[in-house]
């Protein structure tokens, strides 16, 4: 639940720098590709809120889903953020590019495993 609020938050003041402190000094482009890992990161955050607070989880599912959602965000949305955000550092974020799907198919996995979930409890 804290790490779904934390998530949350950050996700919140990460979209209005985007939107507000980025606009001056990066391309359409980057700010759409930025928008697009804080739009997953809020995803997953509510996701997060979801799963913390229903009783239709089991408890180690709960925990598989938030290892692979937290290292998912990390990966998926922060190197999106890195990315989008590359013209402005002095490190070139292009050559850890690949972390981006690899975050993806964490993200991916931990719905897989809510899904293996509810057939589990459909099936007792």
């Amino acid at each position: 639940m804290i790490t779904g609020t934390v998530l949350g938050i950050i996700a919140i003041i990460l979209g209005a720098f985007g939107a507000h402190g980025l606009k001056a000094v990066l391309p359409i482009e980057a700010i759409q590709t930025f928008e697009t890992g804080v739009r997953y990161q809020m995803y997953h955050a509510l996701f997060l809120l979801f799963v913390g607070t229903t009783s239709l989880v089991v408890p180690k599912y709960k925990t598989i889903i938030f290892y692979l959602v937290l290292l998912g965000v990390l990966l998926f949305s922060g190197s999106i953020y890195g990315l989008a955000t590359n013209a402005l550092s002095g490190f070139d974020f292009k050559r850890i590019g690949f972390i981006t799907p690899i975050g993806g198919l964490l993200l991916i996995l931990s719905w897989v495993i809510l899904l293996v979930n509810f057939l589990k409890t459909n099936t007792k």
